[in-house]
């Protein structure tokens, strides 16, 4: 599952924020953890449990928030 549709599903961001975010990746190449939360979007502790589901999901690990 893509970070931004996890950080959408647990309601950290918009999706105008999430949107807004992408552009600003696509133009920079910066990632997109890192925009959200240098613009104080979310915090980094929500970004590490959020790459860390992420990466359980790529496990195939079932994750129960």
């Amino acid at each position: 599952m893509q970070l931004g549709k996890i950080l959408l599903r647990k309601r950290l961001i918009s999706h105008i924020q999430l949107n807004t975010a992408l552009e600003i990746q696509s133009l920079t190449g910066i990632k997109l953890g890192e925009i959200l939360v240098t613009k104080e979007l979310i915090e980094s502790q929500d970004l590490e449990q959020a790459l860390l589901e992420q990466y359980w999901r790529k496990k195939g690990f079932w994750v129960i928030d």
